[in-house]
């Protein structure tokens, strides 16, 4: 299950994402992070995080740098909540 969803994934950023612009609030991108997250936690846990992480990316929230935490959580990582992709403070 875990290989068939990440090559669905990979599918996704070969066929779909390479076409459009780049417009992911966060770094890594959602599909990036999805990947990460089924690598990590399995194939359930690791999607649960992607769906939160997809409905947290919208046009009302900063974005920045938001790796996949140590612990499953459906939250945002908060070791990183103030800053961006290089890791300064905003």
């Amino acid at each position: 299950m875990r290989r068939l969803l990440m090559k669905g994934i990979r599918f996704y950023q070969r066929a779909f994402s390479a076409f459009s612009p780049a417009h992911c609030r966060y770094y890594p991108t959602c599909s990036n992070y999805t990947l990460e997250a089924i690598n990590r936690f399995g194939a359930v846990k690791g999607v649960l995080m992607g769906v939160a992480r997809i409905l947290r990316c919208q046009p009302l929230v900063k974005g920045g740098f938001d790796p996949v935490p140590a612990h499953f959580s459906l939250r945002r990582n908060p070791q990183y909540k103030e800053e961006d992709h290089r890791g300064k403070k905003r």
